[in-house]
């Protein structure tokens, strides 16, 4: 499972998709009633990207930053991280209440009325009642906020800062496309993705 930072390059055309996914069993009996079973308690997310422009010159190298990505990868073998540029940042994220006894907290963001945990952080600032904490707490690797001692009752954690997805590429080529001297696209670039810590 690889750190690596998928990069962000200039030619990035804006008729990118995300589609989250679930997994959803559904029974039809003989009279068309449903009887429907969910086996994902947290979407996969998938990723196209489109690049109208990578450059191939001494001085711009997208092609040679992203096709490198890619098979430092192995393709769809290796993880990587991706900063949606959309959906990579909270501010006053409420991830909890203090009770007095409970001490460990994950970190969240919403999306509209859905609260999903976020377990790949790059950044975060912690809050109690809107006080900045410098002490008295831990972050994880896996995104868990842990108090010494346990936040008071009725005590509001939030939190802001970034964070990322942990995906993989969907497939094991990716088309680069030449269409002038040292100029290529590639337009269709697709990974899958979560935020949780594995794919």
């Amino acid at each position: 499972m690889s750190d690596a930072i998928f990069p962000s390059l200039a030619g990035l055309s804006w008729n990118s998709t995300k589609a989250p996914r679930f997994n959803t069993k559904i029974q039809t009996s003989v009279n068309l009633t449903e009887v429907r079973a969910t086996f994902a308690s947290a979407p996969l997310y998938d990723f196209t990207l489109s690049y109208d422009l990578l450059r191939d010159t001494t001085g711009q190298q997208e092609l040679r930053s992203l096709a490198g990505f890619f098979m430092a990868r192995y393709g769809s073998w290796d993880s990587f991280r991706y900063q949606d540029p959309d959906d990579s940042t909270v501010v006053a994220q409420a991830f909890g209440t203090g009770d007095g006894v409970t001490t460990e907290f994950p970190l969240v963001r919403s999306f509209g009325t859905w609260v999903e945990a976020t377990k790949n952080i790059a950044t975060a600032a912690i809050y109690k009642d809107a006080v900045l904490q410098s002490a008295n707490y831990t972050l994880a690797a896996n995104g868990t906020v842990t108090f010494t001692p346990a936040p008071a009752s009725n005590v509001s954690l939030t939190w802001s800062g970034t964070y990322y997805f942990r995906c993989r590429f969907g497939q094991d080529v990716q088309d680069f496309r030449q269409f002038m001297r040292q100029l290529w696209d590639a337009r269709t670039v697709q990974f899958v993705g979560s935020l949780g810590l594995k794919i």
